[in-house]
């Protein structure tokens, strides 16, 4: 039996407990793991002087296949977020977040059975970090030259500058990930995301590009949508959509919108994927207060590792983990208090006991 070396990134906050639930249900499917496990963020920052020490760089590198538990990213202030250096570091290009109905899952809206896909360019737009802080001598000469290019450019007093590069080579790759992925799940649409009517050498580019490929794609449908008119579509009517592939930006932003089309992040997985390695993660955040509280739902961290099986071509292990996971959430007899209705904790279980409800119900 093949035995899959994976690097296994504990997270902080909750992490550490949804890391140690997913790789028992992981195991339980009876596929083989050899696991390197290593820790990165906030916690790291006192023993190691970083929060993604060279360890974890090196394990992921070496084992091309890694499942990541929540790490903490700062607001406004702090180190930059691991989770985009990650990616870059590793140049897993392609975000893969899928959004799927789960019956029993509670949902604000009407709409039932849902299954899209958000693919999203992960190396490149506002998230490349090229920013200037306000009040600074190397931001005050590039708003000059910036207004020696641009004639006519207004600031305000105090401005800071991000910079949005968005590249032929990085846009074709990722719209071509999109299409592969179509044709090799069965799906029928690409629909391109952009706000090329204003940014027209940007999302102008990244659009043209995306034209360019799908006429190299025959027998997938294809067409696009300005950002902000598909936000409101994917509210109204999310089922015109299948793939969705957008820039970076846009991309994280409306894969939480169609998240909450399905009940929320708690139920959301990920996977980031480049040509050398893939590492999978869930799309929620690392909610510090609840850490050591065996309270939150584990569901879209299992869902990822659902996703790392099939990745590793453990298909059948990936099925059967799926339906057991959906086992659960239909049954919602052994579920977390936000999958309960009206977040409601009478009744509900911790992380722990949901991991073991899922792994009895893989076994019969």
């Amino acid at each position: 039996m093949t035995v899959h070396s994976v690097t296994l990134i504990r997270g902080d906050g909750i992490g550490p407990e949804l890391a140690a639930v997913t790789r028992d249900v992981l195991e339980a499917t009876g596929v083989r793991f050899a696991w390197d496990v290593v820790d990165a963020g906030e916690n790291q920052m006192k023993t190691a002087g970083t929060p993604l020490p060279e360890s974890v760089l090196a394990s992921l590198r070496r084992n091309r296949v890694g499942i990541k538990a929540p790490i903490t990213t700062p607001v406004g202030t702090g180190f930059r977020s691991v989770n985009v250096a990650l990616r870059k570091e590793l140049d897993l290009y392609a975000c893969v977040r899928p959004c799927k109905s789960y019956a029993g899952v509670p949902v604000p809206h009407r709409h039932k059975d849902i299954d899209l896909v958000i693919v999203r360019e992960n190396t490149e737009d506002l998230y490349a970090g090229i920013e200037f802080e306000h009040d600074r001598e190397d931001t005050a000469r590039l708003l000059e030259l910036i207004r020696e290019f641009r004639p006519g450019a207004a600031f305000g007093k105090g401005c800071g500058i991000s910079i949005k590069p968005i590249s032929v080579e990085r846009s074709r790759r990722v719209v071509q990930y999109a299409f592969d992925y179509a044709r090799r799940n069965g799906r029928r649409r690409v629909t391109a995301v952009h706000k090329a009517n204003i940014m027209k050498f940007t999302d102008g580019l990244f659009l043209e590009v995306a034209r360019q490929v799908a006429a190299e794609n025959p027998g997938i449908e294809f067409n696009d949508r300005i950002v902000d008119n598909i936000t409101m579509q994917l509210v109204q009517s999310p089922h015109d959509y299948d793939v969705l592939v957008l820039p970076n930006l846009y991309g994280d932003i409306l894969s939480d919108l169609c998240a909450s089309l399905v009940g929320g992040l708690g139920v959301a997985p990920g996977a980031n994927v480049g040509t050398n390695g893939a590492l999978f993660e869930a799309v929620h955040g690392s909610a510090p207060k609840y850490a050591g509280l065996d309270k939150v739902n584990p569901t879209a961290m299992i869902l990822s590792g659902v996703l790392m099986l099939r990745h590793l071509g453990e298909t059948e292990a990936a099925e059967r983990l799926e339906r057991a996971v959906a086992r659960v959430l239909a049954e919602g007899r052994h579920v977390t208090y936000d999958l309960r209705p009206n977040k409601d904790s009478d009744g509900a279980v911790g992380t722990r006991a949901m991991g073991q409800a899922i792994i009895a119900a893989l076994a019969t």
